[in-house]
């Protein structure tokens, strides 16, 4: 079994920072990749960032790119996110996911959310 934990949202101020970070644990499981969506009241979820687990390839959504930074620490299966100059429209759930194999079948693994709210 698989589990996704989020952590580290919070209230800021605009044009503040936050670090939110995901583990997925289970000890025989291997991320492909490991990522965020965000979801905002009344909108549709959207991608945020994604990272390969192996190579270390980023993607970014247009509206968070030199803003965000998506890192990972392989050893601990943990993915971050540093977020700076956050702006109101940032406001959403952060949830976590990651693709990977604990078994022989590759699996989508979701957290639960963390919020994030950006004050103007």
């Amino acid at each position: 079994q698989v589990q996704v934990v989020e952590s580290g949202g919070g209230l800021v101020q605009a044009g503040g920072s936050l670090r939110l970070s995901c583990a997925a644990s289970g000890r025989s499981f291997s991320p492909y990749d490991m990522g965020w969506y965000r979801q905002a009241p009344g909108k549709e979820r959207e991608f945020v960032a994604s990272i390969n687990w192996s190579t270390g390839t980023t993607l970014y959504a247009d509206s968070v790119k030199g803003r965000y930074t998506i890192s990972r620490d392989n050893a601990k299966n943990t993915v971050y996110l540093q977020m700076n100059s956050l702006k109101p429209e940032d406001t959403a759930i952060y949830y976590c996911w990651t693709l990977g194999r604990a078994t022989i079948t590759a699996t989508t693994y979701w957290g639960q959310g963390t919020q994030v709210t950006v004050s103007s």
